[in-house]
């Protein structure tokens, strides 16, 4: 399995869970029922805040990951009237225990392939919202996760087995719709049909 086929059947494995995670249910999950601009905004700050710090806690190998997501940072948080960071997200919780470069870097894999469809989602909320500058904002956000992504494939390309960066990858996005389908739930809400 090169770095490619990674991608690929982390994709093919999780095609149901990250079709879910990236819809609109998934901010209404994220925002807890409160679709409106600044918890949209907020809900996707504190997840590039927590990202951010894990990663720069991970030092060189995901540097790129850290990089991106301090960028993504103050960019979202700049949007909003002062910014404190909330409770750190599944998404981002789901990294704990990794230690291997391998496994972090497959971990920042998974990150980006969840992160990617939340922004994606994000740009076409603003639109709707009539927000083209914010809309724009996040398209670049998704668009960047794309570009880590292939950073961090060439950075796995130097490790011969990547069974470890799979599993981390597809703990990350199982973790991430575990917390989408406990919050919609609780609000009494099927989780299961994509909006």
């Amino acid at each position: 399995m090169d770095p490619t086929d990674l991608v690929d059947r982390v994709r093919s494995e999780n095609q149901t869970e990250l079709s879910r995670l990236g819809s609109s249910k998934s901010l209404y999950a994220d925002t807890e029922g409160e679709m409106e601009g600044d918890a949209v905004l907020t809900a996707l700050a504190d997840t590039t805040h927590h990202a951010a710090e894990v990663f720069e806690g991970w030092g060189e190998p995901v540097a790129a990951a850290a990089d991106r997501e301090r960028d993504h940072y103050a960019d979202i948080a700049g949007e909003l009237d002062g910014h404190e960071p909330g409770d750190r997200p599944a998404l981002v919780a789901s990294f704990h225990g990794y230690e291997a470069t391998v496994d972090r870097l497959g971990a920042a894999v998974g990150y980006t392939l969840v992160a990617e469809g939340k922004a994606s989602q994000a740009t076409g909320f603003f639109t709707g919202q009539a927000d083209p500058q914010t809309a724009s904002l996040f398209r670049g956000v998704s668009d960047g996760y794309e570009t880590l992504r292939e950073e961090l494939l060439d950075a796995l390309g130097s490790h011969d087995d990547l069974d470890g960066a799979a599993a981390a990858a597809t703990a990350v996005v199982e973790t991430a719709y575990e917390e989408y389908v406990t919050r919609l739930e609780s609000m009494g809400i099927n989780p299961k049909p994509v909006c």
